[in-house]
């Protein structure tokens, strides 16, 4: 039996296999972009007829997806989720193995050149930090929010997650011990000392002592409430950066992170590991340090 067969539209029935591959998902933020892409897939099939869930319907969607205009990092995620799927269908008796690995050797798109990303100057980075009010409650929360993403160069999900018992010392300094990430990656996360002052300036005046660092605050005043959302987190960046006129998200300042670290002296290996990157090369790629922006060799041509 393959999964056409056992689900041939985007009906309840599909619940269960859906719900297997979203529960083997750590990261909230993957979880809910599989689960767009699964939604889109499925209504994509719908609209074709409902071809049989096999590499040739991938490879017709992820036409599709390039004729739609997707960057390739758009279309290699959604693939991602598919091949999660079928991986998932296969274990659960409802596609053979041969479809499903036909599925999951599907070839993605391959991404030319190197994306440059987002990132803040110093000079911005700073700009930023400077933004919430520290006068009031909220304004001390965001900055250590802001200081932790900049600092520690932090997913927001796992900014989201923080309890406040996991700032520890060790080897004499404060430091966020096996802190876990995407694909149950566990790693150390030294904390600088002005971002523990922003912390501690904002547990002190919220009273916290245990539990999640970062909670909710009540739009008029009062005590804090529930944990923090990512999005409430992405939220509140965006407002700070909007301040200044930047166009910013919670990823490009640990990309800031990241670079300003390199720029200051700092080793490949010991960004990679403060990042939690797999390996060096996704950690150099994400850096883009082969290309020289500050000082680009076409700076000195001697025209104009």
């Amino acid at each position: 039996m393959d999964l056409a067969q056992a689900y041939p539209a985007v009906t309840p029935d599909f619940a269960p296999v859906k719900a297997l591959l979203l529960n083997s998902v750590s990261s909230p933020i993957t979880r809910a972009l599989y689960a767009a892409a699964l939604d889109d897939f499925f209504a994509w099939r719908a609209r074709q007829g409902h071809p049989p869930f096999q590499r040739a319907a991938i490879q017709a969607y992820r036409a599709h997806l390039e004729g739609r205009g997707y960057a390739a990092s758009t279309v290699n995620q959604r693939l991602a989720a598919l091949r999660k799927l079928a991986r998932e269908a296969a274990a659960s008796g409802l596609l053979d193995a041969t479809t499903a690995a036909g599925i999951v050797q599907a070839p993605g798109v391959r991404e030319r050149g190197v994306r440059a990303g987002n990132w803040l100057t110093r000079e911005q980075a700073a700009a930023l930090l400077g933004s919430p009010d520290t006068a009031t409650l909220r304004g001390l929360r965001d900055r250590a929010i802001l200081a932790l993403l900049i600092g520690c160069a932090l997913r927001r999900g796992e900014l989201a997650a923080l309890t406040v018992e996991e700032l520890r010392q060790r080897e004499g300094r404060w430091v966020l011990p096996d802190l876990r990430g995407k694909q149950g990656r566990i790693r150390t996360v030294p904390v600088p000392s002005w971002v523990k002052q922003a912390v501690d300036a904002w547990t002190e005046a919220a009273g916290l002592s245990s539990g999640r660092l970062f909670r909710s605050l009540p739009r008029h005043g009062g005590a804090p409430g529930g944990s923090i959302s990512p999005q409430a987190i992405l939220d509140l960046v965006r407002f700070h950066a909007a301040r200044l006129g930047l166009d910013i998200r919670p990823h490009d300042l640990r990309r800031t992170c990241a670079k300003l670290c390199r720029a200051a002296g700092g080793e490949l290996e010991q960004i990679q590991l403060l990042l939690g990157h797999a390996s060096v090369q996704t950690t150099e790629r994400y850096l883009g340090t082969r290309q020289n922006l500050a000082s680009a060799p076409n700076d000195r041509l001697g025209l104009g």
